[in-house]
């Protein structure tokens, strides 16, 4: 079984999620309790621009396409998310009440908050390969003299004009063959 679950879905501007013991946490257990039954760690980052509780909603839509998260997984109890991040419950609250809002999970009272859908996802070995390939591109980058905030602008160009190919539609200049790059 592959044990190297350590990516972090959305990591570095987005903040990030982890599947327990891929580290990325102070390493302590929230209230001082052993470690909470949820399956993610939420991470943020206050740096990033992107609201907090979208920051949290995202970092579970992540977990549910990359298969860290299913059906009948509990998310971390507000009150764990608020010791761990030093944040308001009421942002876990919203994040909570966006998740149910989208179908993706449910409050039970007294219980917590627990997964009741899936987004899709990629089959693990082909997910390992993409990770695998991915890890070598970003070798390359740093290799090139990339930090991370380029690799994030080099990246989502490319994923842009991916996008732009497959639908045929060249919007912003630029010819369909490829030749003029668009930046973001």
């Amino acid at each position: 079984m592959d044990t190297d679950k350590g990516i972090s879905t959305g990591a570095g501007r987005a903040g990030g999620v982890s599947p327990p013991g891929a580290g990325g946490g102070d390493g302590s257990a929230p209230s001082g309790r052993a470690a909470a039954a949820s399956p993610i760690e939420f991470r943020l980052d206050p740096a990033s621009g992107v609201p907090t509780y979208l920051q949290l909603v995202h970092q579970v839509e992540h977990a549910l396409r990359l298969g860290y998260l299913k059906p009948g997984d509990q998310l971390p109890k507000v009150r764990d998310a608020v010791s761990l991040l030093a944040i308001n419950p009421n942002t876990v609250l919203k994040a909570y009440k966006e998740l149910e809002t989208k179908g993706l999970a449910a409050g039970r009272p007294g219980q917590g908050t627990f997964i009741q859908a899936t987004l899709s996802q990629v089959a693990l070995p082909e997910l390992a390969a993409l990770r695998k390939a991915l890890l070598g591109w970003l070798a390359t980058a740093g290799a090139a003299g990339l930090d991370e905030d380029g690799m994030v602008a080099l990246f989502t160009s490319a994923l842009r004009d991916f996008y732009e190919r497959r639908s045929g539609s060249r919007t912003r200049g630029g010819s369909a063959s490829g030749e003029t790059e668009v930046v973001a």
